[in-house]
């Protein structure tokens, strides 16, 4: 891509993420991941108690990009057709016509996606994986750009079903929502952020400006020494005792391209150490299984954040 293009290209990504800002307080660097997955043709698993904003953030990125945007509430009395669509049987045509589902939309926002069954949950891994569904023989292309935005409560556990590993992985990262910091939930009190700030959003780019910002991130330059720097972070993960999975070809694929859409937001043309570090734990963190006698006071679900930072400190950097 031209250096022109390019350079307009990142500026449209900055005029996204400060639109964003306006939307959600307090949470800079979740918006920053949020917009690598974007730009990294990856999935987005939001996680986090009830209140903090984590459909809203789905909600500000669909509106932010002037998209088809679907929101379909996952409940344990949900069926895969409910979401990827039904072949119904036309009296007039004599024939079965295909209605689609809410999947065939640029932005799926996926709430509460662990209160649903297996069955449907795995019904959304061949449109994360392909791009494309497949009902009755037939493939159906979605369009693009494609996104799923997940939510889930990792605390309440009555009545869902947890996510296994092989959807997991289809997930280019998880990110977690805490609550705000006293400074930003008094902003969001005072200045009406959240659902009155989203009704006044507007579009900032178009399906085909985030095509056009996907493929230049895929041009951004990475150096031989960070590559093997990835790789040692990955093969540590695969190593390692505290750890009884490791982290999956995927796995290393994602974070080699979320890094370049790292770099592209912070206006580069290539990438350094610091576009790597602070993404080992939201893209590694979901793949990998800590092992059984891994002894911590930590939560289940934060075992597997504090050993891979404990890999990441392990690892030097290239110079």
């Amino acid at each position: 891509m031209a250096t022109q293009a390019a350079s307009a290209a990142a500026s449209r990504a900055a005029q996204l993420e400060t639109s964003l800002r306006t939307v959600i307080r307090g949470k800079d660097e979740v918006l920053r991941l949020a917009l690598v997955s974007v730009f990294a043709k990856g999935h987005l698993l939001i996680e986090g108690v009830p209140g903090v904003g984590k459909t809203t953030l789905g909600q500000a990125l669909a509106r932010a990009i002037d998209c088809s945007f679907q929101r379909v509430q996952f409940t344990s009395d949900m069926l895969p057709s409910d979401v990827l669509g039904i072949s119904i049987y036309s009296a007039a045509e004599q024939k079965f016509e295909f209605k689609r589902g809410p999947v065939f939309a640029n932005v799926l926002l996926a709430d509460e996606i662990n209160r649903t069954t297996p069955k449907t949950q795995s019904a959304l891994l061949e449109a994360m994986n392909e791009g494309q569904v497949t009902v009755d023989a037939y493939s159906y292309p979605l369009p693009q750009p494609f996104l799923v935005i997940a939510t889930q409560n990792p605390i309440e556990h009555h009545g869902t079903y947890p996510l296994p590993e092989s959807q997991l992985d289809r997930f280019l990262m998880r990110v977690r929502m805490g609550y705000p910091e006293t400074g930003a939930e008094r902003e969001i009190l005072r200045a009406e952020a959240g659902t009155a700030k989203l009704e006044k959003l507007r579009p900032v780019l178009s399906g085909a400006d985030v095509l056009e910002i996907q493929h230049a991130v895929t041009q951004i330059h990475v150096d031989d020494s960070l590559v093997s720097y990835a790789l040692a972070l990955v093969n540590k993960t695969r190593e390692s005792d505290n750890l009884s999975l490791g982290v999956s070809p995927r796995g290393s694929q994602m974070f080699y391209r979320a890094a370049q859409a790292m770099a592209f937001l912070d206006g580069r043309d290539y990438c350094t150490p610091e576009d790597f570090k602070p993404l080992a734990v939201p893209v590694f963190a979901h793949r990998v299984v800590v092992s059984s006698h891994y002894a911590s006071t930590l939560r289940k679900s934060e075992q597997a954040e504090q050993v891979l930072r404990e890999i990441v400190d392990s690892v030097p950097v290239p110079v």
